[in-house]
């Protein structure tokens, strides 16, 4: 028997699948928003981009912008009881709109 893979990227086939009518587009308006601290946002992963791609366990989560570090934004969320501070990139996040 052999041992289960315990990689990044297990169990996610249904979780980082997109629309086949998305293919590999990235939305330029994703790139463009300029969040500020305090901002939330919502953790969306794009899967066809691995550099900067939060822990799949994160997806949908919402966020709150703490700084910036290069290119890359500080997300501070809850995990259960405990709050983490997450490096993601601008393309796996949205505004939060609610």
């Amino acid at each position: 028997m052999t041992k289960p893979s315990k990689g990044y990227r297990r169990r996610t086939r249904k979780k980082l699948s997109k629309r086949e009518a998305l293919g590999g587009f990235i939305p330029l308006s994703r790139l463009l928003i300029d969040y500020k601290e305090g901002d939330k946002v919502v953790i969306d992963i794009m899967p066809n981009i691995h550099k900067g791609m939060p822990h799949y366990r994160y997806q949908g989560r919402i966020g709150i912008i703490v700084g910036r570090r290069g290119r890359a934004y500080l997300v501070k969320t809850t995990l259960g009881k405990e709050e983490r501070t997450l490096i993601v990139l601008p393309e796996h996040l949205k505004p939060f709109k609610g």
